[in-house]
C-alpha cells in the first residue's frame, strides 16, 4: 500500500502516478474522502470514549436520584459510544478496500507510457551474423532430446512439458550457477513452498490486476506462487527487522506457477511462455533510503550471470504503464533471440520501497529505535526461459549448441551438445 501520509502531503504525486500508469485519478480523490472521513470517526470515537470514562467516575460518587439520572444519561452515552465505534469500524474497512486498489507511487524517473515506451539504457555484446539460417529453440532442443512437449501437452494440457536428458541437466547447472553467484554476493539460500495463504499474495501485490494469473486452490484457501518473491516477502511479514549492518538478501529456489491468462495465442511454441517453471529470485529487505542504490546492484548482478552465459542482451528501463502493482520502477534484461530477429525478457528487477512491507507489516527500527516500514526489491537470476536464449545463440549450423564456459563442469566438461540420433 502507498503511505497515506504521501497522499496526504502530496496528492498531485499520487495522481500524477495513475496518470503515468493509466489508471483512475479519481481513486486518488476517493482515498482521500475515506481518509478524512477514518480520522473523523476515530477522533469523534475517542472523545466519546473519553467521556464516557469521565461519565463513569461522576457516577460512582453519585447517590439517590442523581446516580438514576446519570445512569439513565449513561445509557444514551454508552449507545453513542458503540454507533461511533460501529462508523469508526465501517470507515477503517471503507479506507482498506480503497487503499488496496491503488498501486505504488512510480519514480519519477521511470519513462511514461505504454509497453512499447521503455528506454534502452545499454546494450551488452553484439548478436552473432550467421551464414545460416537461424533454428529456433524448440527445434533445437528437440534435436537434442532436450524436451518433450508433445508428452507434456498429454499428461498436463498446453504449455507444459517434461525437461529430459541434457535440457533437464542444463536447467540444474544453469540454476545452480546462479545460487554459486548468489552465495557467493553474501545471499541465503532458500528452497521456498510453492502454496501460500491468500494474505501473503495479496501482500506483494497480486491479487489485483494480476489475480487472473494467479491458480488458485480453492478447497485449501491457499495459491500457487508465480515466483519466490512472494514467500520470501511474506517470510518476515510481522517482524521488525535488524537492518543496522545493511539490507538483508536471500535467494530463493521454486516452482513457478502462472495462467498466463489474456496470452491466448503469445509464445505458444517452447518454453518461453508456459504454466511451470524453475527460478531462483533475489529478493531483498533494506532502508528506504538505501532502496536506489539496492536495485541498481540487484541489476548488476543480473548483468553478471547473463554475462556467464554469454549472450548479447540489452537493459530497459520500464515504462509506468507497464510496471506491476508493486513496483515503482522496473529493469528488464532482454537477450537477443536470433530466429525472432529481435530482443525478449530474461530477467527483471524491481523496486518496490515500502508498498509490499507497508502491507506484510515488515519493519526495521530507524537510528532511535522507533519502527519504520522497510522496503522490498527483487530480481531474476535465472530461470528456466534462459534455456532458450542459451540454445538460440550458442547455435551451429550443424544443430548442436555451444555449451558457455561457466556451465561446462555442471554438465561433466561438455563443451559441445549434439542431435541425438
Amino acid at each position: 500500500m502507498i503511505d497515506l501520509r504521501t497522499l496526504r502531503d502530496d496528492p498531485e504525486a499520487v495522481r500524477a502516478s495513475q496518470r503515468a500508469r493509466g489508471e483512475d485519478e479519481g481513486l486518488v480523490d476517493q482515498l482521500l474522502s475515506a481518509d478524512e472521513r477514518r480520522r473523523g470517526s476515530v477522533s469523534r470515537a475517542d472523545t466519546l470514549r473519553a467521556e464516557q470514562k469521565q461519565f463513569g467516575k461522576q457516577v460512582g460518587r453519585a447517590k439517590g436520584d442523581e446516580r438514576a439520572a446519570l445512569l439513565a444519561k449513561g445509557k444514551e452515552l454508552s449507545a453513542e459510544v458503540k454507533a461511533a465505534e460501529a462508523e469508526q469500524a465501517a470507515a477503517e474497512e471503507a479506507l482498506a478496500a480503497l487503499h488496496r486498489l491503488v498501486p505504488n507511487v512510480v519514480s519519477t524517473a521511470a519513462p511514461v507510457g505504454g509497453e512499447d515506451d521503455f528506454a534502452v539504457l545499454k546494450h551488452v555484446g553484439e548478436p552473432r551474423k550467421l551464414d545460416f539460417a537461424p533454428a529456433d529453440h524448440l527445434d533445437l532442443m528437440t534435436r537434442l532430446g532436450a524436451v518433450d512437449m508433445e508428452r507434456g501437452a498429454k499428461v498436463s494440457g498446453s504449455r507444459f512439458y517434461f525437461l529430459t536428458g541434457i535440457g533437464a541437466q542444463l536447467q540444474l547447472a544453469l540454476l545452480n550457477l546462479a545460487v554459486q553467484q548468489a552465495v557467493a554476493n553474501g545471499f541465503q539460500v532458500m528452497i521456498t513452498p510453492s502454496l501460500v495463504r491468500p494474505e501473503v499474495m495479496e501482500g506483494t501485490g497480486y491479487l489485483g490486476a494480476h489475480a487472473s494469473e494467479v491458480y488458485r486452490l480453492r478447497d485449501d484457501d491457499l495459491y500457487l506462487v508465480g515466483t519466490s518473491e512472494v514467500p520470501l516477502a511474506g517470510f518476515h511479514a510481522d517482524e521488525i527487522l535488524d537492518l543496522s549492518k545493511g539490507p538483508r538478501r536471500y535467494a530463493g529456489w521454486s516452482s513457478c506457477f502462472r495462467r498466463e491468462a489474456g496470452s491466448y495465442g503469445k509464445d505458444t511454441r517452447g518454453i518461453i511462455r508456459v504454466h511451470q517453471f524453475d527460478k531462483v529470485e533475489m529478493f531483498s529487505y533494506c532502508r528506504p533510503a538505501d532502496a536506489e542504490a539496492e536495485h541498481a546492484r540487484l541489476l548488476a548482478w543480473e548483468e553478471e550471470m547473463l554475462g556467464r552465459i554469454e549472450v548479447p542482451y540489452r537493459v530497459i528501463d520500464t515504462a509506468t504503464g507497464d510496471l506491476g502493482t508493486s513496483a515503482a520502477r522496473k529493469f528488464d534484461c532482454e537477450a537477443w533471440f536470433p530466429s525472432q530477429d529481435k530482443y525478449r525478457e530474461l530477467t527483471s528487477t524491481s523496486n518496490c520501497t515500502t508498498f509490499q512491507a507497508r502491507r506484510l507489516a515488515v519493519r526495521y527500527r530507524d537510528e532511535n529505535g522507533k519502527p519504520q516500514i522497510a522496503a522490498t526489491l527483487n530480481g531474476t537470476l535465472a530461470t528456466t526461459r534462459w534455456i532458450a536464449a542459451i540454445m538460440e545463440n550458442h547455435q551451429q549450423s550443424d544443430g548442436s549448441v555451444v555449451v558457455p564456459e561457466a556451465l561446462r563442469p555442471a554438465l561433466g566438461g561438455i563443451d559441445v551438445l549434439t542431435p541425438v540420433s
